[in-house]
């Protein structure tokens, strides 16, 4: 029997997680149970133990062994189930869950949450008691008091991640072209490449759809399409939740006074950035300082 679990806008769900927007489950123990962990801003690491197949952007990988998987916020997929037995545990969190500054710069770098990196690593018997244990450990920890438990399980997640970052994964993938996937792709590590701003004599110079497009060489239509159809979210919602975020980090992290990271954020008039920043935040730029 074959069911699909898809991940879309259309049926992304708010989610009832913590404050600090972490949650686990065991798939076994929620058959039945609606799980609504598809929102699109969410990171997820799975555990599974069935024959299944994951359609991840471009390519499907079949999971024929106990595999763990990782899951981009940024990448539609899809879980075919081949068999009618579910097993496994995953776990869903944000970005901010597991950085350590502002700047957005860490959990993308890890090699398998990056845009075209690899997502499936099959485990051996000793790994999967070992990853079945963190995961276990983790159901067992976020039901308890303890005032630093989320301490407790980011380093869990860390634990996944470095099992996994120590594995050679063998798997066994056939490529769809897929021109939107790859366009999309250019453009996220064009973005990133812009940050962070270093000193207030860098100015950001690509600042809207149309800077990207000359620099990816294709017409801004249809960047604007690609990007839409592979992240669920406009160019511009990128560009300036980026913008955003680095203006946090200025502002925070640095002594730089409003007008330096006004202008060092392509702004013109230190005005331009005030409202801007208002309008995205609710706060005013000082306001963030105090």
């Amino acid at each position: 029997m074959i069911t699909k679990e898809t991940k879309t806008p259309e049926n992304s769900a708010q989610i009832q997680s913590p404050v600090r927007h972490f949650n686990v489950y065991s798939i076994e123990r929620s058959k039945g149970k609606t799980i609504p962990y598809s929102r699109r801003d969410f990171y997820k690491v799975t555990l599974l133990t069935n024959h299944c197949i994951l359609h991840y952007a471009s390519r499907s990988i079949e999971i024929t062994q106990p595999a763990l998987i990782f899951s981009n916020p940024l990448v539609p997929y899809a879980f075919e189930h081949i068999s009618e037995v579910k097993e496994g545990y995953f776990c869903i969190f944000t970005e901010e869950f597991l950085k350590s500054g502002d700047r957005m710069d860490n959990v993308r770098e890890v090699p398998m949450f990056k845009i075209g990196g690899t997502p499936v690593f099959f485990l051996n018997d000793k790994q999967v008691l070992y990853v079945e244990s963190l995961f276990q450990r983790m159901l067992e920890e976020i039901e308890t008091e303890y005032v630093y438990k989320y301490d407790l399980l980011r380093n869990h997640v860390n634990l996944l991640i470095h099992e996994a970052l120590k594995m050679q994964p063998e798997i066994s993938a056939f490529i769809h072209q897929n021109a939107a996937s790859r366009i999309a792709s250019l453009f996220l590590e064009l973005l990133e490449r812009q940050f962070p701003i270093d000193s207030p004599g860098q100015v950001l110079k690509l600042r809207n759809a149309s800077d990207y497009a000359v620099n990816l060489s294709v017409h801004v239509n249809h960047l604007n399409y690609a990007v839409r159809e592979i992240t669920g979210k406009p160019t511009t919602v990128h560009i300036t939740n980026r913008i955003v975020n680095e203006a946090k980090a200025l502002l925070l992290h640095t002594d730089w006074s409003i007008s330096e990271i006004a202008y060092s954020l392509g702004f013109q008039y230190p005005t331009y950035f005030n409202n801007f920043f208002k309008k995205k935040t609710g706060a005013t730029p000082l306001s963030l300082r105090k």
